[in-house]
């Protein structure tokens, strides 16, 4: 029993001892910047810059939500084309058929009640 109990947690001290070094390598890599950095603030350093462009003006702008939605339905369908190719490949393999399209059906409707709330919301129209 202590035999099992010293090998369980032995498993736990090498995750635990390769954690410590991982933090202490990023550690010493942020110091090592640090100290060997110039350091020579000028007015031109401390502006705040994005792009190679001066800052003009206020720093908000308006964007439009809509895009990013898109982007989210499409991210969504992209996980699903994922999820269709390995069940496609168990599907196929004997003993599984009825289960996998089962499942999967169910995923699909999940992704169709999404679709059908996002149609109903407006979100799919070009206005």
């Amino acid at each position: 029993m202590t035999v099992i109990a010293a090998d369980y947690f032995h498993s736990y001290s090498v995750v635990g001892l390769l954690a410590v070094v991982g933090v202490l390598f990023v550690a010493v890599a942020f110091g090592a910047g640090r100290l060997l950095r110039p350091v020579v603030p000028t007015p031109e350093k401390l502006l705040t810059y994005e792009c190679g462009v001066d800052p003009v003006g206020e720093g908000w702008a308006h964007t439009q939500v809509r895009y990013y939605v898109y982007a989210f339905l499409y991210v969504i369908f992209a996980v699903d084309s994922i999820f269709l190719f390995p069940w496609a490949t168990v599907f196929a393999a004997p003993g599984y058929g009825a289960t996998t399209l089962a499942e999967m059906f169910i995923f699909l409707g999940f992704l169709a009640v999404g679709l059908l709330y996002a149609y109903k919301k407006g979100v799919l129209t070009w206005a």
